[in-house]
């Protein structure tokens, strides 16, 4: 398969997970508003299955092919891509009640910090991709595609997981009376990053198929740090009021995230 149908393919991919976002908006059409301990639980939810993708698939996709030497350092730098995403984007608030509000500019910026959060997600995509084309690699035929096993596990992963986000972008929306479907596109354009970092992911990893565990590591790193320095802290921070400051909801929505993912990692 020449390499910009590869690209195109994976670009696809990451748009299906940007759309997923939008998913989370829809339940506002038949409800006002989520409970703290929903929103909890969504949260803790997401936080499992961004852990199991990582460690089921792209960790243990790692080693398969190869030792831990290349995974280690790159799991580091993918911590160190969230870390310096957050220094650049520090003290920069966003919201996605500014987003009706915001000219060009705003958007632009706002567009920034989302990248920060959501190209992570994106570069674990287009790594999963990497596999695309070798003989060794498991595939599976879809739409006449023969996809490799990890990234169709991946696509389904994150799209997952963008549920959840779409449903925390919708909520202040709400707030400020903005239609359904606008808060569908709201939700959509936070993810909008991903397809871009799935594409940049993929093409790197093609280029040196021998780094594949370094871009296994890198995806995984930065996914898991992602979780333990914004989606719990943002589960805790709803949970604030609730008894045991939404503890039990969080490690209950994370336990059918990893329960929800173990079927599809071994598959």
């Amino acid at each position: 398969m020449p390499l910009v149908e590869n690209l195109v393919l994976v670009f696809v991919a990451g748009l299906i997970t940007a759309l997923a976002t939008g998913l989370g908006a829809l339940p506002f059409f038949v409800v006002d508003d989520f409970s703290d301990r929903w929103n909890v639980t969504l949260w803790g939810l997401a936080s499992g299955i961004m852990v199991a993708a990582s460690v089921f698939g792209l960790l243990r996709e790692g080693l398969a092919y190869g030792s831990p030497v290349l995974l280690v350092p790159g799991m580091a730098a993918g911590v160190a891509l969230v870390v310096v995403g957050h220094r650049l984007v520090d003290g920069i608030k966003h919201s996605p009640k500014q987003y009706e509000e915001a000219d060009f500019r705003k958007l632009v910026l706002i567009l920034g910090v989302l990248t920060v959060h959501s190209f992570p997600e994106g570069v674990a995509v287009g790594v999963s991709f990497g596999e695309l084309g070798l003989a060794e690699a498991e595939t599976v035929g879809v739409l006449g595609f023969g996809l490799p096993v990890l990234a169709v596990f991946m696509t389904v992963a994150i799209s997952i997981h963008n549920v959840p986000e779409g449903v925390a972008v919708s909520i202040p929306l709400r707030s400020l009376h903005v239609s359904e479907w606008r808060m569908v596109w709201w939700a959509v354009f936070s993810s909008l990053p991903q397809p871009i970092g799935a594409v940049v992911a993929f093409y790197f990893v093609s280029l040196a198929k021998e780094f594949l565990p370094l871009g296994f590591g890198f995806a995984a790193g930065a996914m898991i740090y992602l979780v333990a320095t914004e989606f719990v802290p943002e589960a805790l921070e709803y949970g604030a009021d609730l008894p045991g400051k939404g503890r039990r909801e969080l490690v209950v929505g994370a336990l059918v995230g990893v329960l929800i993912m173990i079927p599809l990692a071994f598959v």
